[in-house]
């Protein structure tokens, strides 16, 4: 029953098959530690990678160790438990505070169905658990030279949650503010010497600071060496990243000429064309005489941008004062400031601009490939090279590495892909413009394809285009060009989100309106679904509010002067609230202003927070609010509601654990809600 992938393990399974390969990938979704995690416990258990995940429920094979691919998740899952208790202790509350909040954790039917599987949620509470527990023990421990290794722990914790999910992010701000208002307080201790004081400074800038940014550079770093073959995700990324892959556009590339010449035949791809590449391309279509709007057009040979490899996508650099077409001996380089013209390889076409509006976009030129129709319209078809780029101002202009701009002598206009497409007369390919107000990171052209040409005549050139020259270069891009640039494609580059099913908003999982269904078994009522336990997500909602209610009165009085609460008990209130309304709030409020696809598990980092903060409120009102029989009231209550918990856990423990198969009117007990999702076979 448990042999067969579930839910979201088939969109983390593809990833763990890539990593099994080598084959790289992006992930908008999150930095790679993640993944990375899941195919180390794939790669212990002898996981080849081989294997189809393209359907829920679809049978392991007998050679997948399922539970080495489930391995991390589980184990993170379970220590988080372990690490609640510990985390209450360091907040200042009681043995039994902390054993409260430990069984609300491991009583909580969802966080147990999240960390049985190959998901990352589990993974991510129990690094974020454990920064903040390292850095409770260091500022608790104040006597110590050891403590600063719990301070190193905490900053590496930080950079392991942010690596594997961006949501880290967040829980690792509200860290450094903790840290912040404790240094604070440090540099105003006069008791403490300066030197002192400038030591622990710099420790914990070091740990919290330098240490989470070394190691978040780390995990790509690992990503990066390890995936280093061509796949399916290469389009999104530039053509010098792509050369540096085994197969894919390096073995087209490889042994390409580096530096383009007066001669070369090339192919240019648009970087403003992520995620889907484009070529400058043409092709012996004219533009129509009039456009639908009633605009008029050069009629002369249309120029596009086009994202599939072709011939057409072919054009020879030529010296404007030479009718030569060919490389000379030697190769005479162009480099940056250089004035050339484009000469369209299969078509003769020179590339041309003009003051004539373009199609699509009539506040730009139009770009065409030049006819002479004895009329007066010249031609105008002198680019300047511009190498974006360049380390020097006489830089040569490279295959792959140049970034170049092409503006128009005439105009000053800059070549550009407008990101229109044109209609059926244009096959609907990109269109392409000369634009005056230009925005920098749309107007660059990269060579692609490069080859030294060797033919003047039109017959043998264009025969000449389908083979290619070889010269041993080496083009190599660094470590830091493919770490900036996969930053900023996980960062701009993002899927397209569409409904599904089992999404739902923010404030629906509060009070748990929603579940997702994960597994159900093809023939029987057997299922297992994404459902919390009833019971402590009310303690929890109710904890958060007792909390803010309490807090209010408390500042208030505290402001007219009453207070409350000696000194220790105040400050243990106020870490309470920091750690678990703060961790509570940083988690959930950035989904409110999100527009992608959420689901239900978006919300248990959160919930977390919020199923540690009842036992230790529940301690400080018993010891600071209520007296004689309120009190033993209270006791008498937290056991019913312990109580209620573990019986609300056992209820929907077959749903947890997708056994035992209950009847359908079983199931239809449980649907406590009726906005549950809850499916089942009357027979």
């Amino acid at each position: 029953m448990l042999l067969c992938p579930r839910f979201d393990e088939v969109y983390y399974g593809q990833f763990v098959s890539l990593y099994m390969k080598r084959v790289f990938f992006i992930d908008d979704s999150g930095p790679p530690l993640g993944h990375m995690i899941l195919a180390l416990g794939a790669y212990f258990g002898g996981f080849d990678g081989n294997f189809v995940w393209n359907r829920i429920g679809a049978e392991y094979p007998s050679s997948v160790s399922v539970c080495f691919l489930r391995l991390c998740p589980a184990v993170c899952g379970s220590l988080s438990v372990p690490l609640v208790y510990l985390l209450t202790l360091e907040l200042r509350f009681s043995h039994l505070s902390a054993l409260g909040a430990a069984l609300l954790l491991l009583l909580e039917n969802s966080l147990i169905v999240q960390s049985r599987f190959m998901l990352l949620e589990s993974v991510l509470v129990f690094f974020v658990l454990l920064a903040f527990f390292s850095y409770l023990r260091f500022h608790n421990n104040t006597h110590s030279w050891f403590r600063f290794c719990w301070l190193f722990l905490s900053g590496a914790s930080c950079a392991a949650a942010v690596g594997v999910k961006y949501m880290g992010v967040f829980s690792y701000l509200l860290l450094l503010g903790v840290a912040s208002l404790h240094t604070w307080d440090l540099i105003g201790d006069r008791t403490i010497s300066h030197l002192r004081v400038c030591v622990q400074c710099v420790c914990r800038a070091v740990c919290l600071l330098v240490v989470p940014i070394l190691l978040y550079v780390f995990w790509f770093y690992i990503h990066l060496t390890l995936l280093n073959r061509s796949g399916p995700h290469d389009q999104l990324m530039s053509s010098s990243f792509q050369a540096s892959l085994e197969g894919g556009l390096s073995r087209i590339t490889k042994g390409q000429p580096l530096e383009v010449a007066y001669g070369s035949q090339v192919t240019l791809r648009s970087s403003s064309s992520q995620p889907i590449p484009c070529w400058l391309h043409s092709h012996k279509a004219n533009y129509p005489i009039r456009y639908e709007s009633g605009r008029g057009s050069s009629h002369q040979q249309q120029v596009t941008c086009y994202p599939f490899k072709d011939v057409n996508n072919w054009w020879i650099i030529k010296e404007p004062d030479r009718q030569q077409l060919v490389v000379s001996s030697p190769p005479r380089p162009v480099r940056h400031g250089d004035v050339i013209q484009l000469v369209h390889g299969m078509t003769s076409r020179f590339l041309n601009s003009h003051d004539v509006a373009a199609p699509m976009s009539p506040h730009a030129q139009e770009v065409s490939g030049y006819i002479d129709f004895n009329v007066s319209m010249p031609a105008q078809n002198l680019w300047r090279v511009e190498v974006s780029n360049r380390e020097a101002e006489s830089e040569s202009w490279k295959t792959i590495l140049s970034d170049v701009r092409l503006v128009h002598v005439n105009t000053s206009a800059v070549l550009k892909m407008s990101g229109a497409s044109l209609p059926d007369w244009g096959f609907r390919q990109m269109e392409v413009v000369a634009e005056k107000l230009f925005k920098a990171h749309s107007l660059g052209w990269t060579v692609e394809e490069h080859r030294y040409g060797t033919s003047q005549e039109q017959k043998e050139r264009e025969a000449e285009l389908h083979s290619p020259t070889h010269i041993d270069v080496d083009r190599k891009i660094s470590f830091w060009a493919k770490f900036l640039e996969l930053q900023w494609k996980m960062l701009t580059v993002k899927q397209e989100d569409s409904e599904h099913k089992y999404s739902s908003a923010p404030m629906e999982w509060i009070t748990m309106e929603t579940n997702i269904v994960y597994w159900l078994h093809p023939s029987t009522n057997a299922q297992i679904h994404l459902i919390g336990n009833p019971v402590s997500w009310g303690v929890a909602s109710l904890s958060l509010l007792a909390y803010q209610l309490l807090a209010a009165v408390y500042l208030l009085r505290r402001r007219r002067g009453f207070k409350d609460l000696p000194d220790a008990a105040w400050s243990r209130f106020l870490s309470l609230g920091c750690v678990c309304v703060g961790g509570f709030l940083v988690n959930f409020v950035p989904f409110l202003l999100m527009e992608k696809t959420l689901f239900l598990y978006h919300f248990l980092p959160a919930l977390c927070y919020l199923l540690l903060l009842g036992p230790p409120l529940l301690e400080h009102t018993h010891t600071h609010l209520l007296s004689g029989t309120p009190r033993r009231v209270l006791s008498v209550c937290v056991l019913f509601v312990l109580l209620s918990v573990f019986l609300a856990f056992r209820t929907f423990c077959p749903l947890t654990y997708g056994t035992p198969e209950l009847s359908a009117n079983q199931l239809q007990a449980l649907r406590w809600r009726g906005s549950w999702d809850i499916l089942y076979r009357r027979r």
